[in-house]
């Protein structure tokens, strides 16, 4: 009865960081998409972007809009990688998704409702990210114990 325990104790804890991992890839990669279109609508000088005066950060919104597409690209390739379950994926995830909360910060004045929501999203990112530990994450991407041994 005890083995019994045992393995479903594993194998919630190897479906748990299955699901942290599924979850953040497909975070990074909707913001991923999310950013590049927001880059594209800075680079063609949209009208949907709020350009105030009155902020300590004042940067050219064509800029921006190169930075938010460079980072939108890099998300969806490093999503990919997380789908793969692989470890440079996550470590990179982790970082993009710092650098995500950085430009959006800086881009309050410009956008500053989907600059909240893109901040919180990657805050999400992240802690799925890194709450699963390395040997969970391992296991549930397929080196751990088959179906057959549990």
């Amino acid at each position: 009865m005890t083995a019994t325990h045992t393995s479903r104790a594993h194998s919630a804890k190897y479906q748990w960081a299955a699901g942290l991992m599924a979850f953040a890839a497909v975070m990074l990669s909707i913001v991923g998409i999310l950013d590049i279109f927001r880059g594209i609508a800075a680079i063609a000088e949209d009208d949907i972007f709020l350009a105030t005066r009155q902020y300590v950060f004042r940067f050219d919104l064509t800029g921006w809009g190169w930075i938010h597409l460079i980072l939108g690209v890099v998300a969806v390739i490093v999503s990919i990688g997380l789908f793969q379950a692989a470890t440079w994926a996550r470590v990179a995830g982790v970082a993009i998704a710092g650098l995500v909360i950085i430009a959006n910060f800086l881009s309050l004045p410009y956008y500053p409702v989907w600059s909240v929501v893109a901040i919180a999203m990657s805050g999400f990112i992240i802690w799925a990210l890194c709450v699963a530990r390395k040997d969970s994450f391992d296991d549930a991407f397929g080196s751990g114990p088959s179906r057959g041994d549990m």
